[in-house]
């Protein structure tokens, strides 16, 4: 079962890589809208996720906890070298994409590369999540897919920019988010193997979201000055926070 709930979850991130078509009948405006609300719900989402759920259960699980603290170092650090030598940005605000008209084809493919390297550990995360609980699985899995959908609104925005069609740039999407049942499969089999490669696996993850929320999302969201959106973006964030601990209650 935890296999079969593994494999759903990853199937459905892997359809949030076609949200690009949904773009082409929105106005840029109500899309700047949509993803100001979305990249709030994802912070609260990761860092929900990475607090509440994975480092409890891996300090629960790990039969060292000195090794929790040191995978979730281990998980930032990780994160930060991938961006560092893949230029891998997370782009949230649509706009900054339209302005982007002369990026070369290359940018595209780089896009593409890093966007199945982190497909591929999406499903490592999963994978090893399930393998700790249900609960944590589904808790990964939501905050993961809230994360998906802004980036990849963005990732399609720079594919067009960078001389695909439409049709291309979501095949190729598509096809770079199916790396993440390679990582699925590596997720599942670790833990399998070696009992306290689960907890590490999941504290490396708890790293990689913090390091994601704290890193790319947070500034995104400084972005914005106006009072409004500012206090709808602390909702948002609160919203996300307040559906990790939902999720605590229903798997009891």
């Amino acid at each position: 079962m935890i296999i079969l709930y593994s494999l759903i979850s990853v199937a459905l991130v892997s359809l949030f890589s076609l949200v690009g078509a949904f773009t082409i009948s929105i106005s840029e405006k109500k899309l700047k809208s949509i993803i100001f609300v979305l990249v709030s719900l994802s912070v609260g989402a990761l860092f929900g996720d990475a607090f509440i759920h994975l480092i409890p259960e891996a300090l629960e699980e790990a039969q060292n906890p000195i090794l929790v603290p040191l995978s979730i170092l281990a998980g930032i650090l990780f994160f930060f070298i991938l961006e560092k030598f893949l230029h891998w940005h997370h782009v949230h605000n649509h706009n900054e994409c339209a302005h982007e008209s002369d990026t070369p084809k290359y940018v595209g493919h780089l896009i593409l590369v890093s966007d199945g390297i982190h497909n591929l550990i999406d499903g490592i995360l999963i994978g090893a999540s399930y393998m700790i609980s249900v609960e944590v699985g589904i808790a990964t899995t939501i905050a993961v897919i809230l994360h998906e959908i802004p980036q990849e609104l963005g990732d399609f925005g720079i594919l067009i920019h960078a001389g695909f069609s439409r049709v291309k740039a979501l095949l190729w999407n598509l096809i770079s988010a199916l790396t993440a049942f390679v990582g699925v499969i590596i997720g599942i089999g670790l833990p399998l193997l070696t009992n306290s490669a689960g907890p590490i696996l999941a504290s490396a993850a708890a790293g990689g979201f913090i390091y994601i929320a704290g890193s790319d999302l947070v500034p995104e969201l400084h972005k914005t000055k106006e009072i409004k959106k500012s206090l709808i973006q602390l909702l948002a964030i609160i919203v996300g926070i307040g559906l990790m601990i939902a999720l605590l209650y229903i798997a009891e």
